[in-house]
């Protein structure tokens, strides 16, 4: 595998609302919303062009920490699956799923079965996770995730590429087990890497066909960008093209005629796709943007005048 995305041109996607709600980003209407509602936006995304929609993982979130991540975190394969069969073109990514929580034969065939259903629209996302507590129901070793998450994609690369997989490894050992539906996507669907530390470059290099970053601001991420690359090469996978994402400031196109937060970006259709094209410079072929909104209504507005409006100048 390498990039998925059509060279030359810089995509947009969005990770959806009402799926995940921690309080670091969730809007106050998204508590009393659901399915009915994240189905507009799915459907207003796949209208406007939207190159994939993501969704979050997460099983459950400890006492200590639901005041700031709240409690509400959709299943992320069962999501998947029902997003697949409201919408037509765009692609589904979990962003990202922790795949230590998961047997990888299992997680190889819940994604075989997403490709098969949604037509060859899977992306795996993955990712090592971060909340400790969440191992430890698990009876997983936290400080372990890393290395865990490196055999889960190594087996999970396998059991898509092929029919029967046999694999021996730490954690994980396969002999001779058969797995159909097959994806739709050849030799697999891609899989994309979540992560900006060292070590999570490391193995988006290693293993990877794109790079999800998270904790990338425009300070630190053409930096992360040259790293990647030189890692690539180490890897001998320099030839090889990838999808490289970026997560945007929060956005509102247009004038707001309310508080939206500093950290916002605000404005006229040019300004807001100038800010964005810096992005594409640096070296992403994707942006993953986020909008501020009041209800449902507002965001499907922005979405629809995003994909008019600003998205066409993206690639001026």
């Amino acid at each position: 595998m390498a990039a998925i995305l059509p060279p030359g041109v810089l995509h947009y996607g969005m990770q959806l609302p009402i799926q995940s709600q921690s309080k670091l980003y969730a809007e106050s209407w998204e508590e009393t919303a659901g399915p009915d509602e994240l189905a507009a936006i799915a459907r207003a995304c796949d209208r406007g062009g939207f190159a994939y929609i993501a969704v979050c993982d997460h099983t459950a979130i400890p006492r200590s920490h639901a005041p700031m991540m709240g409690t509400e975190w959709w299943d992320t394969m069962t999501t998947l699956g029902w997003l697949a069969a409201v919408t037509d073109n765009v692609r589904l990514v979990s962003h990202v799923a922790v795949l230590a929580y998961r047997h990888p034969m299992m997680t190889a065939k819940a994604f075989a079965t997403l490709d098969v259903i949604s037509k060859g629209r899977a992306i795996i996302g993955a990712g090592a996770g971060h909340v400790e507590a969440e191992f430890e129901m698990f009876g997983l070793d936290f400080k372990d995730r890393g290395a865990a998450l490196n055999e889960a994609l190594e087996l999970l690369d396998l059991a898509l590429r092929e029919e029967f997989t046999t694999f021996e490894g730490k954690r994980y050992n396969v002999r001779d087990m058969g797995q159909r539906p097959r994806p739709v996507q050849g030799p697999r669907p891609p899989i994309w890497i979540g992560g900006s530390a060292g070590a999570a470059l490391k193995r988006v290099a290693k293993y990877a066909d794109g790079w999800l970053p998270q904790g990338s601001p425009r300070e630190t991420f053409p930096v992360q960008v040259a790293e990647l690359r030189r890692l690539r090469e180490e890897c001998g996978r320099g030839d090889e093209p990838m999808d490289i994402g970026a997560i945007t400031e929060t956005l509102y196109v247009g004038t707001p005629d309310w508080e939206v937060g500093k950290n916002t970006l605000a404005g006229g259709p040019e300004q807001l796709a100038e800010s964005l094209r810096w992005y594409g410079d640096q070296g992403a072929n994707q942006i993953q943007i986020r909008f501020r909104s009041r209800n449902l209504n507002e965001l499907t507005d922005q979405i629809e005048a995003f994909s008019t409006q600003v998205a066409p100048l993206l690639n001026k």
